[in-house]
């Protein structure tokens, strides 16, 4: 086999590609109207995934952004970086917006960082952000909420029920799922096209047998040892990565936010173009992070799944492989700015001298709950000495899938 070194990762390349305008046209700046009655008392409505009139009772829906995006070409031709205008660069100075309100003509001042609809003080029109700000705040598209609070309330409070053997009794007595809010988190959905090399050994046992006796008996094997290369190339769709630094932030030592992503994957298909009314009555966070910052994260992902995609050509190496070299050639890239609905529940708790936010997450979409709860350490050593086991360290979160 070849002893080629695997050459590193080329550098990324530049964002040339022309930028995917994704703004919604039927949209009008400020005030959203019903085109039925022109009311603008508008909201989402879960049950259906449609938005709808509060006062007339009409029910639509936005178009759906996958079309707009893909087009007619495959994945396979994609070359440089396209970005939809939705994820283009954040410009930490743009946040204050001044919208006119259509009902009475007054001029009112929304702070996009914190919210993307207000009311006219005046005559109370609801008056929503539809045109891209550049500071993360309004994305390519929305996947609504299909997950009602009353049935995450009910996934929230099956989780924490199947963990009270061993929860904080401090955390069961203050526990009120009813506090669950719904929130839109921003993430990145990539396509790319991609191509990958890895190189390592691998062994194939040829013998197994038995040394010394007594204490000092061993068990020893014999393999043969074989360099391995591989190449493929591959394609991924929809792609998901947090495009918020502290969601992406995995270490847990303050809270457990980390329990956001084992609830994935979301139906991003569905998603639709951006309208500021489906997220009436939810909270948002807002994007912090631009397509060159996330490129580490989405590298470390593709080698992930190259090394999956060439696992069922070495599965004869029966003593395992160690992949000792990588590389990737990311040929494509299209990045789509994208708000995703999560229900969450939130603790913070304090033992010790330390304190944490534990958090359990709900999928708005299909109700796949994680989450963690504080335990009791007395509880868990009672346990372990009921059962025999020596008890070497406690960790401070349960983590389990629903």
């Amino acid at each position: 086999m070849s002893e080629t070194p695997i050459e590193p990762a080329p550098e990324a390349p530049p964002i040339d590609a022309p930028t995917i305008d994704t703004a919604n046209t039927d949209l009008r700046d400020g005030v959203n109207r019903c085109a039925k009655c022109g009311s603008t008392e508008i909201q989402l409505r879960v049950s259906t995934g449609m938005l709808i009139c509060l006062f007339c009772r009409h029910e639509w829906a936005e178009e759906q952004i996958d079309p707009l995006v893909t087009g007619e070409g495959s994945l396979r031709d994609l070359t440089g970086t396209t970005v939809a205008s939705g994820a283009a660069d954040i410009n930490a100075d743009a946040g204050l917006l001044t919208l006119k309100c259509g009902g009475c003509g007054a001029e009112v001042v929304v702070n996009t960082a914190e919210a993307t609809s207000s009311r006219c003080h005046w005559c109370r029109h609801v008056l929503a952000v539809n045109t891209q700000v550049p500071n993360g705040a309004v994305p390519d598209a929305v996947l609504p909420f299909s997950v009602t609070r009353e049935q995450a309330v009910k996934h929230i409070e099956e989780f924490a029920s199947k963990r009270r053997t061993f929860a904080h009794r401090q955390f069961l007595k203050e526990f009120k799922p009813e506090n669950v809010v719904g929130v839109y988190l921003p993430y990145m959905t990539v396509d790319g096209n991609i191509s990958a090399d890895v190189a390592g050994h691998g062994e194939i046992e040829t013998r197994r047998y038995t040394r010394g006796t007594g204490d000092d008996k061993e068990t020893v094997y014999d393999a043969d040892v074989y360099q391995i290369d591989r190449h493929v190339d591959f394609t991924v769709d929809d792609l998901t990565l947090e495009s918020s630094s502290e969601r992406a932030n995995m270490t847990a030592f303050a809270n457990t936010n980390n329990v956001i992503n084992t609830i994935l994957p979301f139906d991003t298909k569905n998603a639709v173009q951006w309208n500021a009314n489906y997220l009436v009555g939810y909270t948002s966070e807002r994007r912090d992070q631009d397509v060159e910052a996330m490129r580490p994260a989405l590298e470390h992902q593709l080698l992930s799944i190259a090394r999956s995609q060439v696992e069922g050509s070495v599965s004869n190496y029966d003593r395992g492989v160690r992949w000792e070299a990588e590389g990737l050639d990311v040929h494509g890239t299209r990045w789509v700015s994208m708000y995703l609905p999560v229900w969450l529940y939130s603790y913070y708790h304090e033992e010790r001298g330390r304190a944490m936010v534990h958090y359990i997450a709900v999928n708005g979409r299909n109700g796949e709950t994680m989450g963690s709860v504080p335990v009791s350490y007395w509880r868990l050593g009672l346990a372990a000495l009921a059962t025999g086991t020596v008890l070497e360290g406690v960790a401070i979160a349960i983590l389990a899938v629903s």
